[in-house]
Order: C-alpha cells, then sequence, then structure tokens
C-alpha cells in the first residue's frame, strides 16, 4: 500500500470565493439605493438634457430637434445674459455675508455665559419660518410709503443724519421704492436672503465650535495667547476649516436657488433687475410652456452650480490642508 498522505476535499465553491460572495451582498444591498439614484437624480437630469436640443411644448405630440438652438438663445439674447449675471451677483452679495455673520453669530453665543438658547432660537426662527409667508411680511414692511421701513428712516430726518448725502437726498425726495427700483431690487432680496440664511449657518458653526478641544485653549494661554483675535487666528479658525467648507458650499447652492422672494415679490423686475436663472426656468419652462428652452436654461443652471462648487470645494479644501 502506499504511503501517500490522503487528498483533501475539495473545499465548497462559496469558500473558495469569499470575495465573490461578499461583492454580490454588497451588490444587493446597494442596489435599492442605485435605482432611485437613476430614478431620482439621473434620469430627470438626462430627460432635461434631451429635451434642450428640441422646441417640444407641453400638449403638443410631436417635437423637432433643433440641436443648440436654446443653447445660441440663452447666450446672444442680451435678457439671458443679465440673467446670469443677476444671478451670480446675488451669490456674491448673499454668500459672503451670511457665512461670515452666522460665524460672528455662533461665537457671540458660545461666548455668553447665560441666555444661549434664547440667542439660538431667536436667530433660527427665520430658517423655520416659511420663507413665502415671510416674503409678504417684507412686502409690506418695503412698502414705499406705509412700510416700517421707510417710516423708521423718516424718523431721522432733520437731525445730524442728514449730513449722510444718501439719507439727506431721501429725506428731499423720498426714500427708494425698495422692490420698485432696478437700483436697489436686487440688494434688497440679497438682504432678505442673509437674514433668512444666517441662522442656519450660525447652527453649522455651532456643531463646528463644539469640536474644538477646550485643552488647546489653555495650551496656547500657558505659551502666552491670550488675546481673544489670537486665539481664534491661531485655534479656532483652522479647526473650523472643514465646517467653512461645508457651510460656503451649501449656503452657494442655496443662494443659487433662490425663487420664493423673487415670485412673491418682484417676479424678476423692475427691468430684469432680479431675473434669476431658477424664476428664468420657472417663466419659460412653466409659464409660458417653453420646455425645450426651459430645459436648456436648467441644464445651464447645473453646470454652472457644479463648476461653482468644485471650484470652490477644491480652493477652500487646499486652504483647509494648507493649515
Amino acid at each position: 500500500m502506499s504511503d501517500a498522505p490522503p487528498l483533501p476535499l475539495a473545499a465548497p465553491r462559496a469558500a473558495l470565493r469569499p470575495e465573490r460572495t461578499q461583492a454580490r451582498a454588497g451588490l444587493l444591498m446597494f442596489a435599492p439605493a442605485l435605482v432611485l439614484m437613476l430614478a431620482l437624480l439621473i434620469l430627470p437630469v438626462a430627460v432635461a438634457a434631451t429635451l434642450s436640443f428640441t422646441d417640444y411644448t407641453l400638449g403638443r405630440p410631436d417635437l423637432h430637434w433643433i440641436g443648440l438652438g436654446n443653447y445660441a438663445e440663452i447666450l446672444t439674447r442680451p435678457s439671458y445674459r443679465k440673467m446670469i449675471g443677476v444671478t451670480v451677483l446675488y451669490v456674491v452679495l448673499v454668500v459672503p455675508a451670511s457665512v461670515f455673520l452666522g460665524l460672528g453669530a455662533a461665537l457671540l453665543i458660545r461666548a455668553l455665559k447665560i441666555g444661549q438658547t434664547f440667542y439660538k432660537t431667536v436667530y433660527f426662527l427665520p430658517v423655520m419660518a416659511s420663507l413665502l409667508a415671510m416674503a409678504i411680511v417684507w412686502e409690506f414692511a418695503l412698502h414705499p410709503t406705509l412700510g416700517l421701513v421707510n417710516r423708521t428712516l423718516a424718523l431721522g430726518c432733520g437731525t445730524a443724519l442728514e449730513l449722510w448725502p444718501w439719507f439727506a437726498r431721501g429725506c428731499a425726495g423720498g426714500f427708494p421704492l425698495w422692490l420698485g427700483d432696478r437700483d436697489h431690487a436686487l440688494a434688497t432680496l440679497a438682504f432678505i436672503g442673509i437674514w433668512q440664511s444666517f441662522g442656519f449657518n450660525m447652527v453649522l458653526y455651532l456643531a463646528g465650535l463644539t469640536a474644538v478641544p477646550r485643552d488647546l485653549y489653555a495650551a496656547a494661554e500657558i505659551d502666552g495667547v491670550r488675546r481673544a483675535t489670537e486665539r481664534f487666528r491661531l485655534i479656532t479658525w483652522p479647526l473650523l476649516a472643514p465646517t467653512t467648507v461645508f457651510v460656503v458650499t451649501v449656503t452657494t447652492i442655496r443662494a443659487f436657488q433662490v425663487f420664493d422672494t423673487v415670485e412673491a415679490l418682484t417676479h424678476g423686475g423692475p427691468a430684469k433687475s432680479t431675473y434669476v436663472m431658477i424664476y428664468a426656468i420657472y417663466e419659460k419652462g412653466i409659464a409660458q410652456n417653453l420646455v425645450g428652452l426651459g430645459a436648456a436654461i436648467t441644464v445651464v443652471f447645473l453646470g454652472f452650480v457644479m463648476l461653482i462648487s468644485a471650484a470652490q470645494r477644491r480652493f477652500v479644501e487646499r486652504k483647509v490642508q494648507d493649515r
């Protein structure tokens, strides 16, 4: 008889390929999320991109392929070029102010010994309130003759405040029609946007401040860092950099999506001075039933937001890594 050792029994196929089994299980668990992403995100964008090359309107059974005609109209018509400029200007006005105000409010509330909950609630109320309802309140407050804003400004007439030329002109000829003046309408909407969004940024920064170890401040004080500005520059601000990346990105996207106040207060006017991209999508794609043109503006809007967000995220994250 042979003294050779017996051969081992063949292992099950599943035991021989554990990686394949795990991959199949992972795919099964990932499949529902993938289907939802395709149905809710990828497919609508693909449909909008396809319609942007047509002259499709709702209710008409046929459509004609017009290629880049809608995009050429967006780039050549002055109203659409102004639309892009107005949207970018609104974002430039809202994002820095709401981010810095949110950070300042978070730092002040964090430094309070009592009343933190009260101030958190007050500053966060505009975020919880319906912006459409608040827009109606702002419309009454900014009324040229009956509004609280102009009436309050008028109380300063006849005093030393008239030394300010703008204020003196307002006292002499009336204060601006905040929402009806093309020179002030966009700035007024930006002010409302800042008022509505900085409380949200405040909450995010408060969450970021809880992650800053208190021991670092004690160690810095031992090293001679005793001024509040130095502690903020050397400790707080660098450790808040990841929070700032998130806050700036979210605030930028939300600013690009402004619609409620434009629809409720100005309808894109006066003279297209508040004609932002989301309102243009609504006007062309829904109100005027120019679905193809509205889809083209949607694609431009999505591309614009993606480029700005990617560039901004790359720039801010590079600053974070440098620190």
